[in-house]
Formats: structure tokens, sequence, C-alpha cells
């Protein structure tokens, strides 16, 4: 297996050598999604290189600040007129979370795997993992200090975005003296610290309020106190006026009472189909659980879909939550 030096010298010569990408990110996405698309993005018009931005859905309206955020189209809007065969995936903990944007991908696209979850199947040609960086924002950081370019602000907003957002605000286990350097260098050519942290994590949207609301007045704990859990349901969020967006965040009000080991939100997508996100205060691995019903993520964050109603759901992740406190 090829160290981490390896994989971004072959990932630097991949770029150097091809042309004419499609760059995606996972579905919903994220700070750390959204902004290490743009910073591919970014590094590949340095190079001259041609480039399409696309998403299944839209991004969050907080990240449209970003350096060209309005260019990463929703394919359900704007899709390519074509197909695509050097594609670069970003953020991807395996190839299914690309969602639908996998229409556009030749049937012998050449696929470079950029991401930092340790749940990563390895999928691709080209594989630039990280599993102990903080996101894959902080992969690109090292990505392209591999080339001889210029840093600016743009770049530099767009990296931080994705160190802030997945650290929680530099709060969680996985901010490491790594982070706090490359997040001084970055504050460096510009970026407003203070402004990012107040839109990204303090500012709320009425609709969130109202959602958050919604699910906290069903909150449940078990016996012992140490799991807690809420639901959003389809009306919930019709009567809120909400969207996916504003669901960011609530899963870590369970997870904050005293004494709850493992928060989880379950968001109900239809009477057959549930959602849920889990956050762990680090006793169980929330990632191996998720692996369990098809999904991933990291040891105190990930999510996973049921093809169940939400009471089966909840009943059966429960036990597995039990099972391995």
């Amino acid at each position: 297996m090829q160290s981490y030096e390896q994989s971004l010298r072959q990932t630097r010569q991949f770029l150097l050598d091809h042309d004419d990408y499609l760059v995606v990110s996972h579905i919903q996405p994220d700070g750390d999604a959204v902004s290490s698309t743009l910073a591919v993005g970014w590094l590949l018009s340095c190079l001259g290189k041609k480039y399409t931005m696309l998403n299944e859905g839209p991004i969050p309206t907080r990240m449209k600040y970003l350096w060209r955020a309005e260019e990463i189209a929703d394919m359900s809007v704007n899709p390519p007129e074509r197909m695509f065969s050097n594609i670069i995936c970003v953020d991807c903990a395996d190839f299914q979370r690309v969602g639908q944007t996998q229409r556009f991908f030749e049937p012998n696209a050449a696929i470079v795997n950029i991401d930092h979850h340790p749940t990563n199947n390895g999928y691709g040609a080209v594989q630039l993992i990280k599993p102990d960086a903080a996101a894959t924002a902080e992969i690109l950081f090292d990505l392209l200090k591999e080339f001889n370019i210029t840093w600016d602000a743009d770049i530099a907003t767009a990296i931080y975005t994705g160190l802030l957002t997945d650290t929680g605000g530099f709060r969680y286990a996985n901010t490491s003296p790594k982070v706090m350097e490359a997040s001084s260098e970055l504050l460096s050519f510009g970026v407003n610290g203070p402004e990012l942290a107040e839109t990204l994590l303090e500012e709320m949207t009425l609709p969130q309020v109202k959602v958050l609301s919604k699910a906290l007045n069903t909150l449940q704990l078990s016996p012992k106190g140490d799991i807690a859990w809420v639901y959003v349901t389809p009306q919930d969020m019709i009567d809120c006026g909400a969207a996916n967006e504003d669901l960011e965040g609530i899963v870590n009000y369970p997870r904050n009472i005293q004494g709850v080991e493992v928060g989880m939100l379950f968001k109900v997508i239809h009477d057959q189909a549930v959602k849920v996100s889990f956050r762990s205060a680090g006793k169980v691995d929330v990632a191996a659980l998720a692996q369990i019903f098809g999904g991933g993520g990291h040891t105190r964050a990930a999510g996973a879909k049921l093809d169940v109603p939400l009471e089966q759901a909840v009943a059966l992740v429960l036990k597995e939550v039990n099972r391995a406190l």
C-alpha cells in the first residue's frame, strides 16, 4: 500500500496529465463537501484545466459566499449535456454517495477518490484517502502544496470553511495541531474567521428554529439515559418551510444531554424509508454502527438509511446501539 505522500504525488500527476474533469461531492453536501468541490475547481482553474462542478441537489444557502459557489450545478435543475471520462469525487465515503451524478460518468471513467472517512471503501483508479484528516479540505490543503501556485483569500476561505465545519468550530476531537497550523496559515491570506464562524455555526434561519422545536418535542431517552433521539417527519418539514440544510446540527441536541453516549436524529423520508444521523460522546464507534445499516462516516459522527417505517427503524437502531454500549 502506498504512502500518503505517494498518493499526493500520484493525484498531482493525474491532474496534470488529464483535462475536462467532472467534480462531484456527496448528496446533501455539507461545508466540507462544498468547500472541497470548490477547492478542486480553484486548483483546476489555476492549472488551466476544463472542469464542471456538479451535485445531486442544491448546495446550502449559507455556502453561497464561497468562490464560484454558484457554478456547482444542481443536476435536477441544470444537468450536464454530456458524459465525462475524468471524475474527481470529494468527501464521498463510498461510491454510492455521489448519488445520481454517476449518470454522467462514462462507463470506463477514471475516478479520483479524495476523502477522509475511515469507512471509505477504496473505489477509484486514484485514491487520496487520509482517515485521520479532520476534513477532506485538510487533504486538499496538502494537495495544493504540491503545485507551484499562488494562494489567495478565495482558496484560503474555501479550505478554512471545510476545516471549521468538520471540526465543529475547532471543538471536536479531530482538531489536531495540523488543523490549527493550517488554519493559522489560511488566516494569514485574509480569511475572516469570526465572520465565517457566525455565518456557519451560529446563525439560524427561522425554518431551522421551527423544525428544531418540532424535533425537540419528540425527544426520547433510553431507560439508562445513555441514548437519546428525536425525529422529524415530511409534514414537519412542510409545516416549518424547512429544507434539508435546516436539519444540520439538530442531532447534537440529544447527544449533548448530560449522560448521553449516543444521540440520534431520525429523518423520515417516506413511509418506508428513514435516514438516521448518529453522534457519539466517544464510547461508541458510530461509523461501525452505521455500516451495519449500509451507511458510514466517522467514529463520532455517522449516518445511514433504513428502508423501513420509522417505528421499526428506531427499534432496529436502538438494538444495535445498546449492543455497542
